[in-house]
């Protein structure tokens, strides 16, 4: 690729991912990852040379070497290391630009070049390969560029560093999400297990004492736009958190309607004998409870939205929104929509907080949104 020679991807072990050290949110950096940029020299003038990139771990962190040689040995090798990539290329490119300042040649801008440009790392098809690494789904708080569904499936399998399997540490087991998603103050049905949330309605009436007429019209337009453009919002990936998970197809600006939870309306007690039947067959239940009486049933005709996981720190919320009266159009002509907090970035996964009642009991569902104020238990 132009001056990019890149020789290879590299990997992750599972004690890599699980540690934090080799990602940022926005960059990976796979331990065993090598490339060569043929680049000035920064020991003789006018004279270009190899620098070997190579991405170690040392201390259970990555250590980052530069190696500058010469094809024809017109020198020995010299090494440069630094403990990010930013710094290691930073001070060889100062020495670049320093050597050329001295020989009245045209200057480099050693602040303009970012080490995982010149390492090869934020090149799309480098990138996209990187992305596609085994165990990279794990990475919850690493924002994808191309997102997760686009997986080389015929990538190999890392390898152990132990030499064997069975000496690996094992990964914690993502457990079936048995509950549903919930709005605040969420309350447990004793025998369901469902969660009820209180409502804000918006009414033909007008809007209530929460809501101005300004914000119920903003609300409608929203709604009318994410009916157009629900699917271009979300796309279906593998979660980091838990199974299945929905990610932002594009950058989502705040207080944006990402998609609507949709399912089947039904009353309590048909959703209670559902409920047991789903355990009994093994399903993940998605059940959203919307009153005393009415429970909305996802389970086997919802839509996307039910696979939004829990997140201690969500960039999601949920809101139930009524436009107008009656049945018709919608539950009870109103809507449960989620809604995003704060921006997100594609590739992002969304989450929001199901909010379930904190219980003390023998009972617990672990919560695995490895946020850094996580509780460790949903409920």
């Amino acid at each position: 690729m132009g001056n990019l020679v890149v020789r290879s991807i590299g990997q992750l072990a599972h004690s890599q991912i699980e540690s934090g050290h080799f990602h940022t949110r926005r960059q990976i950096y796979p331990c065993g990852f090598r490339s060569e940029r043929f680049y000035w020299s920064m020991r003789l003038v006018n004279r270009r040379a190899i620098y070997q990139c190579n991405i170690e771990e040392r201390e259970g962190r990555p250590l980052f070497r530069v190696i500058e040689c010469f094809p024809d040995g017109i020198l020995e090798p010299e090494t440069v290391e630094a403990d990010s990539c930013d710094m290691v290329w930073r001070l060889v490119l100062e020495r670049v630009a320093q050597l050329r300042r001295e020989a009245h040649f045209v200057n480099v801008f050693p602040h303009l070049l970012r080490g995982e440009v010149m390492y090869g790392l934020r090149e799309q098809q480098v990138l996209r390969a990187i992305e596609s690494l085994h165990g990279v789904e794990h990475l919850s708080d690493y924002a994808f560029t191309y997102g997760r569904m686009e997986l080389i499936h015929n990538m190999p399998l890392p390898l152990n560093p132990s030499g064997c399997a069975r000496t690996e540490c094992r990964l914690k087991m993502f457990y079936k999400r048995a509950k549903g998603p919930s709005l605040e103050s969420p309350r447990r049905h004793p025998s369901s297990g469902l969660v009820q949330e209180p409502v804000a309605h918006v009414g033909r009436r007008g809007p209530s004492s929460s809501a101005t007429v300004e914000s119920v019209r903003n609300r409608a337009q929203q709604y009318r736009k994410l009916k157009s453009e629900a699917r271009l919002n979300v796309t279906l990936g593998r979660s980091g958190i838990q199974g299945l998970g929905l990610y932002a197809a594009r950058d989502l600006e705040p207080q944006t309607m990402v998609i609507e939870y949709i399912g089947e309306l039904i009353r309590l007690e048909l959703a209670n004998r559902r409920e047991k039947a789903y355990e009994a067959q093994g399903r993940g239940i998605y059940m959203f409870r919307l009153d005393e009486q009415t429970v909305i049933d996802a389970t086997m005709t919802g839509g996307l939205a039910r696979y939004v996981n829990h997140s201690c720190q969500p960039n999601c919320y949920t809101e139930y929104v009524n436009f107008g009266g009656g049945t018709e159009g919608g539950l009870y002509g109103g809507h449960i929509v989620i809604i995003t907090n704060q921006r997100i970035a594609k590739g992002e996964e969304l989450c929001y907080d199901y909010k379930f009642d904190l219980e003390d009991c023998t009972d617990k569902i672990p919560c695995l949104c490895k946020a850094p104020n996580c509780k460790k238990w949903m409920n």
